[in-house]
Order: C-alpha cells, then sequence, then structure tokens
C-alpha cells in the first residue's frame, strides 16, 4: 500500500487503485459542519462504494464522524433536530480542525495514520480535543477501514451527547461513523447475524451490519461491513440504516440515549469496516475483523 499526503488529503493506494481519499481540510462552508470524510471510497476493483454531498443532504460525506446533538451543538451539519419544534437552522454548526498528524505509516499491505482534532463551535469554543486513528488492511476478499476516536472533553462542564431521537423525533438516532451509500445502491439489501431485509431494520442491536448494493454501468455487486467493537459502550450498537429513499449505515451508540461525557472524560469508541466486490458471506466477512 501507498500512503500520500497533499496537505488537505491522505490518499491510500493499493495496486494502482485508490482505495480512499481522507480529506483532513475540508473546504465546505460552515452550515455543514466541516469535519474529515472519506470519499470517493473504493472496493479493490475500483468500484466507488460513497458519495459526497447529496442534494437531498449535503452534509453526508462518504464515511464521516459525524454527531447531530453535542448539547446543543451540531457536529454533523444542516439543521438541528429541536424537541416539539422540528428541524431548525440555527447558528450552532460547529466544526473539527485537524491539528497534526501524530504519525502517518505504510508497511506492506498495511497503512495506518492518527492525527489530533479540536471540537470548535460556532461561536468559537473548543468542546473536545480528539485523537483519531485511521488503520487500513488487506482482508479476505477486501480490505478493512479500522476506524477509532478517543474525544475528550475540554469544555469545562459535562457535554450530553444524543440524537433527533433523543430530542424526541422516533427511528432517527443517527450520529457516529455515519456511511452513504451511491445512488444505485438505493434499495439493497441490509443484512444483520439473524435476519435480513430493509429499512424495517431500524434500531436493531447487533454486532455487526451489512449491506449489499449493485452498481450503475456494469451492474457488479460490492458488500459493505460494519462491525461494533466489543469494547464500546452499548455494545451491541443499535443500528441507523436505511435502504430507502437512500443507502446509509450508522452504528448508533447515541441512538435513544443520552450519554454524558464528564469534564476531562474521555469518550473512546472503535469500528471496522470491511469493504468487497460482489455479494459475499456478511458473517464471514465480519470474522475478518479483529479489535486486537
Amino acid at each position: 500500500m501507498e500512503l500520500t499526503d497533499d496537505g488537505a488529503a491522505l490518499a491510500v493506494t493499493h495496486e494502482d487503485v485508490e482505495l480512499f481519499r481522507y480529506v483532513y481540510r475540508p473546504p465546505e462552508p460552515r452550515v455543514e459542519s466541516p469535519r474529515p470524510y472519506l470519499h470517493p471510497v473504493r472496493t479493490l476493483a475500483g468500484d466507488v462504494v460513497s458519495i459526497y454531498r447529496p442534494h437531498d443532504h449535503v452534509w453526508h460525506k462518504g464515511i464521516a464522524w459525524s454527531l447531530p446533538n453535542v448539547g446543543p451543538e451540531n457536529f454533523w451539519g444542516g439543521p438541528t433536530f429541536v424537541r416539539d419544534e422540528g428541524y431548525q437552522p440555527l447558528p450552532n454548526n460547529g466544526a473539527m480542525r485537524h491539528r497534526f498528524f501524530v504519525e502517518q505509516v505504510s508497511e506492506g499491505t498495511c497503512s495506518r495514520f492518527t492525527h489530533t482534532l479540536d471540537w470548535v463551535t460556532e461561536s468559537g469554543e473548543t468542546w473536545f480535543d480528539e485523537t483519531r486513528t485511521l488503520r487500513v488492511s488487506l482482508v479476505d476478499g477486501g480490505w478493512l477501514l479500522d476506524f477509532a476516536t478517543a474525544l475528550r472533553n475540554v469544555r469545562g462542564s459535562a457535554v450530553r451527547i444524543g440524537s433527533p431521537t433523543t430530542e424526541g423525533r422516533p427511528d432517527a438516532g443517527y450520529g457516529g461513523l455515519m456511511w452513504r451509500g451511491p445512488r444505485s445502491f438505493t434499495g439493497g439489501r441490509v443484512v444483520l447475524p439473524t435476519r435480513s431485509g430493509g429499512d424495517e431494520l431500524m434500531g436493531e442491536r447487533a454486532p455487526w451490519l451489512a449491506f449489499h448494493g449493485r452498481h450503475d454501468d456494469h451492474g457488479r455487486e460490492s458488500t459493505l461491513v460494519f462491525v461494533d467493537a466489543p469494547t464500546n459502550r452499548g455494545h451491541p450498537t443499535k443500528w441507523f440504516v436505511r435502504s430507502a429513499p437512500f443507502a446509509c449505515v450508522c452504528p448508533a451508540p447515541f441512538f435513544a440515549e443520552e450519554v454524558p461525557v464528564a469534564p476531562e472524560e474521555t469518550l473512546s469508541l472503535r469500528y471496522g469496516v470491511v469493504i468487497a466486490d460482489g455479494a459475499r458471506n456478511p458473517e464471514t466477512l465480519a470474522a475478518r475483523v479483529r479489535f486486537d
């Protein structure tokens, strides 16, 4: 694997296929809560499995760590869901600002990088500092993204992290490591360890969730498997998932219950995402993920 840095984004390439670009200095406007994201994300065969700024939700970007309800602040983008008032455009769109890289390493068929970030509210207050590590490796049938975050509350008072569901909107528990799939994945198949289906699996608890989608043009399929680390708070997580009107997956640790983070407390979470060509067996792919 090759890891390159152009000063605004990192790219990881394997055998002439750019697996992803990780944009760590995002150019988007404040209303979209600028934050790092992975796009385009590709399979080993080069098929793109992500979308950037779709017209229905321009703040959705590939794979991104995004939180909509951080106390009264929004680090997701767009309007904020307010209890008894619905979605409101508020002056609360924060940003995750890259500080520096702790390491950038590429060895054989593995790459990893760690960087630090400040979570800054629209009013200019720093509420969290974050250390984030992304590891990339090959697995049988595809490649694995290992995403780990450690959020330390530096605000000076407690912060409660929730979701639109904790504010009163049913089945809107999004917030976390969010993936938005390409348009052609609409209507794709969602798979849990015990059953498969579509939007009716919203809010289910499971250690992993898979999504099968089909590409335009050539008609090939791809499989993505999202795995919740056993050490995560609330494991196995609830899942925010949609197959229609668009494809998205988000392991949602704040789905139905606010999580308080005390001053100087660190909240750590970790996820694995396997990206594979074809309609692969998701249980087999999930078993390839190790959180050692």
